[in-house]
């Protein structure tokens, strides 16, 4: 028996976004926690500004008919091929119902009387007529299935690349709010489902209509009293297909959702998967993974139940009206002359008439799933972007590393009354006042969530200011453009992330048009030369996984190498030696200590000892500051610095 909660349970469904169908809040359900401090408190990829509950909206398609329409705006830019597509289409389907057409007079030529000779050649021209249409028709598939192939793959490859574009331009809160499992699952499991449905759901469609149109006009023409019968159950496949189509589009958009909840789950359980087993919480994650599991199996059984249950549904009432017809038409025949080449095709379409609306019935699970897919796909799209730059917005350089047209600045940072909270009504940061002189080093200590990343996030224009305002030079931060701000700050986090590529291409990527003596350079600044040298191929080793085939000690002084090549003026340090060993620390400090030369720094830290030498202690607790000064001026005072530096009270 699972051990997890029904309080855990509903947490779970929460955090990873998959909608409560099956599990109802208690009066003692655990209710998630509010908003974390931000960002500077997501040390294990889990927490963060915002409520998990934002990540994935649950329930069917808002607009289904809004989807569409963006879809097909997708695939309308190959309007000429489109167009042959669907002129293929009416081949295949004009093919179809002619060949079946020339059965009339082939069976009426073979029950009539005439010489056996005759007869024979009537059959053998027929069939040579039939197989020259059908042969058309043929030839007319292939062209329409290769053709909009290539065409649904144009669509797909717009709207992976958009939506990639989009994932760039969303403002870090974002991803603090969204797992990285889901969004992955939009990129693959979504856009799957939409390919699926453009490759062959939509010609499948144009068939169906031009098919069913084209029937109903043989039918009449061949006998109007069985076309009156026929015709009369059509409302009752209607109605089964609308019942059923209604219950499986609701239970594939909780599919999609509980299978990014699966993915979330998965993503960070394989990240954090050294946490687990340190704190042995393998069954944990193996039950709770379980639960996700079986809460995306039931709701797989229910959407592919009326999805696919649908097809024998209306494959039996398609019989009920194919027998009717049939019994009907003999009737006919038998009373009111009604030739029996008439009745051969007329029950032939009889089923041709069914067959669109089966087919239609049988793709609805394709439908359905692209069309919950799709949705999750153009949520993201329609996310707001950061905050588009001013008209004005300035460029600026570093002297170090001019660029024509941009303002040089030399690393003067002023928070002038800063005050800041990820959500409405929370205040994280209470008018911050700090100035920053070029060159000098600024360290931020405190307790954690008091702050401190916060103020770095700001200055990088991450999260926007609600109060206050911020200057770099005296030139507000606001008037500055976002990708010229962020490249004259280079920063050195305690989380490190290396690319997949070589050990050069990932320090060049922090300037990507450093040469390869810059690479070597920064290198060296960083400690990481002598390491680097000591790999089986040198600067061109390959990386994978994050870098893991290096310790951590030397991910991080590629990181700083990093931040070296990039020639910022302003360089931000956030706790970047506190998940390293004393010794590796010592290498790292020697390249920081070179990094921050010439350089305005921001030091963040819970090692007091790393930060003595600045240039401006400053004291954080609950978003505000409440000392500041030398690290001699502060002990000399006695206060909150006094106390933590000679461990009276510890950072918690």
């Amino acid at each position: 028996m699972s051990r997890i909660s029904e309080e855990r349970k509903q947490a779970l469904l929460r955090r990873y976004g998959s909608k409560m169908a099956n599990v109802k809040a208690g009066p003692g359900a655990m209710k998630m926690p509010g908003p974390g401090p931000g960002p500077g408190g997501r040390r294990g990829g889990f927490g963060g500004p915002g409520p998990r509950g934002a990540m994935i909206k649950g329930g069917k398609p808002k607009n289904a008919s809004a989807t569409i329409n963006r879809l097909l705006a997708y695939i309308g830019r190959d309007k000429v091929k489109i167009l042959f597509v669907f002129a293929c289409v009416l081949g295949s389907s004009v093919a179809g119902l002619g060949g079946s057409y020339i059965l009339r007079p082939v069976i009426n030529n073979l029950v009539s009387a005439g010489s056996a000779e005759e007869k024979m050649r009537n059959l053998v021209m027929g069939l040579l007529i039939m197989a020259g249409i059908y042969v058309v028709g043929v030839l007319c598939t292939y062209l329409q299935q290769k053709i909009m192939i290539g065409v649904s793959q144009n669509a797909l490859v717009r709207i992976r690349e958009e939506l990639f574009a989009k994932i760039q331009k969303l403002p870090l809160k974002y991803h603090d709010t969204h797992t990285h499992g889901d969004i992955m699952s939009r990129f693959t499991n979504d856009l799957d489902s939409v390919g699926e449905m453009l490759n062959h759901t939509m010609v499948q469609i144009f068939s169906g209509v031009i098919t069913l149109i084209g029937t109903i006009t043989l039918m009449f023409v061949t006998n109007w009293i069985l076309a009156i019968v026929t015709i009369a159950t059509i409302p009752m496949l209607f109605y089964a297909g609308g019942f059923l189509g209604k219950k499986s589009r609701k239970y594939f958009a909780g599919q999609q959702q509980a299978l990014g909840a699966v993915n979330g789950y998965i993503e960070e359980s394989i990240t954090g998967q050294k946490v687990i087993k340190v704190f042995c919480h393998e069954e944990t994650a193996m039950e709770e993974f379980d639960f996700l599991s079986d809460d995306l199996r039931e709701k797989q059984i229910k959407a592919q139940f009326f999805g696919g249950i649908m097809g024998p549904v209306m494959g039996n009432l398609s019989q009920i009206s194919y027998a009717i017809t049939a019994t009907i038409g003999g009737i006919l025949c038998l009373t009111a002359n009604f030739d029996i080449g008439g009745l051969t095709i007329f029950t032939n379409y009889s089923r041709q008439f069914s067959r669109p609306v089966s087919e239609l019935s049988m793709q609805m699970n394709t439908i359905f799933a692209a069309l919950a897919g799709a949705e999750r796909v153009f949520e993201v799209m329609d996310e707001a972007p950061e905050a588009e730059d001013l008209q004005d917005a300035i460029a600026i350089c570093s002297e170090a590393n001019p660029v024509e047209g941009a303002r040089r600045i030399k690393g003067e940072v002023v928070l002038k009354d800063v005050t800041f909270g990820y959500v409405p009504g929370k205040t994280v940061l209470k008018r911050i006042n700090v100035t920053a002189k070029p060159g000098q080093k600024i360290a931020f200590v405190g307790s954690t969530g008091a702050g401190k990343t916060t103020i770095t996030n700001l200055i990088n224009r991450f999260y926007e200011i609600e109060e206050g305002e911020i200057y770099i030079d005296g030139i507000n931060i606001r008037r500055i453009k976002k990708d010229s701000l962020r490249s004259n700050i280079a920063m050195v986090l305690q989380d490190t992330h290396l690319f997949s590529g070589t050990v050069r291409e990932n320090i060049r990527y922090g300037r990507l048009d450093a040469t390869d003596e810059e690479v070597v350079a920064a290198a060296k600044i960083a400690c990481a030369h002598s390491f680097i040298e000591r790999l089986p191929e040198g600067y061109d080793t390959v990386l994978e996984g994050d870098g893991a085939n290096l310790s951590q000690g030397e991910r991080q002084l590629l990181n700083i190498a990093r931040a070296a090549i990039s020639k910022a003026p302003i360089l931000i340090l956030d706790e970047a030696t506190s998940s390293v060993d004393t010794r590796t620390e010592k290498y790292i400090e020697r390249g920081m200590d070179r990094l921050m030369k010439n350089r305005t720094t921001f030091v963040i830290a819970h090692r007091l000892s790393t930060v003595r030498n600045a240039d401006l202690i400053i004291v954080l607790e609950h978003g505000e500051i409440i000392e500041q000064g030398t690290h001699e001026e502060l002990l000399d005072l006695g206060g909150r610095y006094y106390q933590l530096y000679t461990g009276a009270v510890e950072l918690d």
